[in-house]
């Protein structure tokens, strides 16, 4: 029978029959997916085959896993040469980022950035907390706004508190799979939580089962939402290692320096200090802005030149 991931806790994974039943279900023998290695065989947002193991205790066992669509990945925090899958089949993220209460540095936004153009998912930016922001933080907000407006990312002011941007979250939401991120303490579950009072019961629902063994650590959990589309939220994430990129991709992953590529004297420049380039041009006459080359440029010295 076919099943989504809904959550994985490491030997365990939580799965949703079509027909709306919840199993728990383990891996038979060694899954491998083709041309894929990573810490974790199976991610949430998977859609398997299952064969029931026993009905009464609702587990299962996972013998196939279908093609994804797409993932993100991050560099496994337990191994830096080794990725995880954050999630799998999605058709957007959100990520969660605040001007002051926490500061999210622009830097992580842009490797986050980076991260869903590798992996084809469309990326939404929602600055919270508004209501905690001064003068001088919503002229940051605004100058951040106008910048990622510019190369096509859609950028939403929100506050639980004052009620803002809540509809308009909601709103792109709906009938989508997507992927919740950013650092602990952007108030990402608080603004989720109030557009969908209900999705604490939902949370309840699926999490009740605890399995023998089950690891401590938290893991990315997807929830149905009222509206027919899904939420994954991750743990707050700290740093947001690139994979599978090399050196010479990167550019390729900044919309605004990926259009430009053809026009730079060489096919292999870096961007650097190579003449006839295009992407330097655009950035000495104000057509890229300052900031995102110099996150290019800061990326691109934590590479050592291999695929990350």
């Amino acid at each position: 029978m076919k099943a989504l991931i809904y959550k994985s806790t490491g030997s365990w994974y939580v799965t949703k029959t079509e027909d709306g039943k919840i199993f728990n279900a383990r891996i038979k023998g060694v899954l491998k997916i083709s041309g894929l290695t990573s810490t974790n065989p199976i991610a949430v947002g998977d859609v398997v085959e299952m064969d029931l193991e026993n009905e009464l205790e609702s587990t299962s066992t996972i013998t196939s896993i279908h093609d994804r669509r797409n993932y993100i990945a991050r560099v496994s925090p337990h191994n830096k040469n080794q990725h995880h899958i954050v999630a799998s089949n999605l058709d957007q993220s959100f990520l969660f980022a605040t001007i002051k209460d926490p500061r999210t540095s622009q830097g992580f936004i842009d490797r986050f950035l980076v991260s869903c153009e590798a992996f084809h998912v469309p990326a939404v930016i929602v600055f919270n907390k508004a209501d905690v922001y001064k003068q001088k933080e919503m002229d940051k907000f605004n100058e951040l706004k106008a910048m990622y407006e510019a190369i096509g990312y859609v950028v939403i002011l929100a506050s639980v508190v004052n009620n803002m941007g809540v509809d308009e979250v909601k709103e792109r939401l709906k009938d989508k799979t997507t992927l919740l991120s950013g650092h602990s303490g952007v108030g990402k579950s608080s603004l989720i939580n109030a557009i969908f009072p209900e999705l604490n019961l939902r949370t309840k629902e699926v999490s009740e089962w605890s399995g023998k063994g089950m690891h401590t650590t938290t893991f990315a959990e997807m929830f149905d939402l009222p509206l027919r589309g899904k939420v994954i939220d991750t743990p707050g994430i700290r740093e947001l290692g690139l994979v599978h990129m090399t050196k010479q991709e990167l550019s390729h992953y900044f919309p605004e320096m990926r259009t430009r590529l053809n026009d730079c004297q060489f096919n292999n420049c870096m961007h650097t200090n190579e003449p006839g380039c295009a992407i330097k041009e655009a950035v000495n006459t104000g057509k890229i802005h300052v900031d995102r080359y110099v996150s290019y440029m800061t990326i691109l010295d934590t590479m050592d030149g291999k695929a990350y």
